[in-house]
């Protein structure tokens, strides 16, 4: 399906005792509404909807969605805005953008802004479900050709000059260090089990074990740190 690492072969068996919390965020109605169907009708829990930032934000803030499926383009609060607050108010809500742009400036905003995933309106719907299992679970899914894009960014702001004083580093496990490696190279949490004949559950604990010690929210700050770490260098 894809041609870049970050995403790889649709995850099964994960988050079966509960359906995924969804929020639906878009403008457009009769848009809203077919992925709202699209995503009940696959068993997921679609427990809101809103047509606008501002609204998005107060019903995150009530609802608790583990993922919200977001438009970029709304009308007030823009949706990089509003994912921004989203994230600040509750940052185990994971956002994934689903927009009709694919533009380069876009990308790379919605991820700054605390987005785990993107993908373009054009996706077909199982495509679609598979990315929002995902990035329940914690993978950073993006439409292909588009996280190279991501990874490129990131390991051209690490190349910038540090900030003059720099937090003492947590220390890791040597495991943990090994699971940062192979995400920094942007490889999937299945392919990172594969590689390194773990389970799956294995190296999403390492990960959020890893994520906890050093303070970050999800996955894709993950990548940026272990990138300015100089793991993804590393063989």
């Amino acid at each position: 399906m894809t041609d870049q690492p970050m995403t790889d072969q649709p995850t099964t068996g994960t988050q079966a005792e509960q359906p995924v919390r969804v929020m639906v965020v878009d403008d457009h109605p009769m848009w809203r509404d077919a992925v709202s169907r699209d995503l009940a009708e696959a068993g997921l829990d679609v427990v809101a909807t809103a047509g606008d930032g501002e609204e998005a934000v107060r019903r995150a803030r009530a609802c608790a969605p583990q993922v919200v499926v977001l438009d970029l383009n709304l009308p007030g609060l823009s949706g990089a805005e509003a994912c921004r607050q989203v994230v600040a108010q509750d940052p185990s809500v994971r956002v994934l953008v689903l927009s009709a742009s694919g533009e380069h400036a876009d990308v790379l905003e919605a991820v700054k802004s605390g987005a785990t995933g993107y993908l373009v309106k054009s996706a077909g719907r199982d495509e679609l479900l598979d990315a929002v299992r995902r990035t329940a679970v914690g993978d950073a899914v993006f439409t292909p050709g588009l996280a190279g894009l991501v990874l490129g960014e990131f390991r051209r702001l690490a190349a910038e000059p540090a900030a003059p004083t720099a937090p003492a580093v947590p220390q890791l496990t040597a495991r943990e260090t090994e699971v940062l490696r192979l995400v920094a190279k942007g490889l999937s949490y299945r392919q990172i089990a594969d590689r390194l004949v773990l389970s799956h559950r294995t190296v999403q604990n390492h990960v959020q074990n890893t994520l906890g010690k050093l303070q970050l929210h999800n996955r894709v700050e993950l990548v940026r740190y272990a990138i300015e770490q100089g793991l993804d260098d590393e063989i």
